[in-house]
C-alpha cells in the first residue's frame, strides 16, 4: 500500500514538472505563460519559442504521462497503471512547480497510452496528424483524437482503459472549452504548414 501512495505522489510530481516553463525561461528566458494562449503545453510553445521548443516540450510532456505508467508496472503492487497515468495528467494540469497553472492534458494523455498501448497511440497519433493536416486546429485535432481515444477503448474493451479515457477526454474538452467557443466564431488561430 506504502509503494502505491509513494507511486501516486511521484506520478502527481512528475506531472506537475513545467517543461514549457523550463524550456521557455533557461534557452529563451521567457515564462511562456505571458505570451500567446498563457499556456504551458507543447501548443503555445509551437507558437511563443518556435518549433525546436515546441517538439522538446510536447516530447517532454509525452514522456512525463509514460513514465507514470511505467513506474506504476514496474513497482506497484495491486495499483493500475493507469490510475498513476491520470495522476500524472492531473499533474500536468494543475503542477505544484507553476503555481497550479498547466496544459491541457493532450500530450501527457498521449504518453500515458504510449505506455499502456502503443499501438492505440500509434492510431491516435495518426488520426491527430491527419485532422490537424485537414482542419489546421490543433485544438479540434486533440479533441478527435480524444473522440477516437473512447472508440478504440469501446472496440479492444478493456474496462479500465474505457473508464480512464473517458475521464482523459473529459479533461481535454473541459481544458479546450474557450478554444471551442473560438472554433464556432472563427477566431481559433490555424496553424501555417510550411
Amino acid at each position: 500500500m506504502a509503494i502505491n501512495i509513494l507511486i501516486i505522489v511521484i506520478a502527481y510530481l512528475l506531472g506537475s514538472i513545467p517543461s514549457g516553463l523550463i524550456v521557455g525561461k533557461v534557452f529563451y528566458g521567457i515564462d511562456i505563460r505571458e505570451h500567446g494562449s498563457g499556456n504551458l503545453g507543447g501548443t503555445n510553445t509551437f507558437r511563443t519559442l518556435g518549433k525546436k521548443a515546441g517538439i522538446a516540450v510536447t516530447l517532454a510532456d509525452i514522456l512525463k504521462g509514460t513514465l507514470a505508467v511505467f513506474l506504476a508496472k514496474w513497482f506497484g503492487n495491486d495499483l493500475h497503471p493507469l490510475i498513476a497515468g491520470v495522476v500524472a495528467v492531473i499533474g500536468h494540469m494543475y503542477p505544484l512547480f507553476a503555481g497550479f497553472r498547466g496544459g491541457k492534458a493532450v500530450a501527457t494523455s498521449a504518453g500515458i497510452l504510449l505506455g499502456y498501448t502503443p499501438l492505440m497511440f500509434l492510431i491516435l497519433f495518426l488520426i491527430f496528424m491527419l485532422s490537424l493536416y485537414v482542419t489546421k486546429y490543433v485544438s479540434l485535432a486533440s479533441m478527435l483524437a480524444a473522440v477516437g481515444s473512447l472508440t478504440y477503448a469501446f472496440i479492444v474493451g478493456d474496462n479500465a482503459l474505457i473508464m480512464v479515457v473517458a475521464v482523459l477526454s473529459a479533461f481535454v474538452f473541459y481544458r479546450h472549452r474557450a478554444n471551442i467557443k473560438r472554433i464556432m466564431n472563427k477566431t481559433e488561430p490555424k496553424i501555417k504548414w510550411l
